[in-house]
């Protein structure tokens, strides 16, 4: 009997550890792809206020300036993070570092 329980006692522990292990995947594994989807927000973001920007300030306005200088800056960081951008014009990601920093400057 003693025998009988040692072994069921090991199986719930062996179960209780999966079950763990399987939990931390699950909530762990979507980590990579929330951050990818913050770095589109934010360069989507940036991107945004750099149209309206340029609406209302006009092209060659300090706060034009400004927010390039920001999707600039975002799109560094995700291309340093992930190695690759999120082109919100083109609504698609972009695998190497191809961005123009004068996109926005002229249409």
């Amino acid at each position: 009997m003693n025998t009988l329980l040692k072994r069921s006692r090991g199986f719930f522990v062996r179960a209780a550890l999966a079950a763990a292990v399987m939990a931390g995947l699950l909530a762990f594994g979507g980590a990579p792809r929330a951050m990818a989807d913050d770095c589109q927000r934010r360069i989507a973001k940036a991107d945004h206020k750099l149209h309206e920007a340029i609406e209302h300030h006009g092209w060659n306005s300090e706060q034009a300036e400004h927010w390039r200088h920001e999707l600039r800056e975002e799109r560094e960081r995700c291309w340093n993070r992930y190695h690759r951008w999120w082109d919100e014009d083109g609504h698609r990601w972009h695998n190497e570092r191809d961005w123009d920093d004068h996109d926005h400057d002229h249409r």
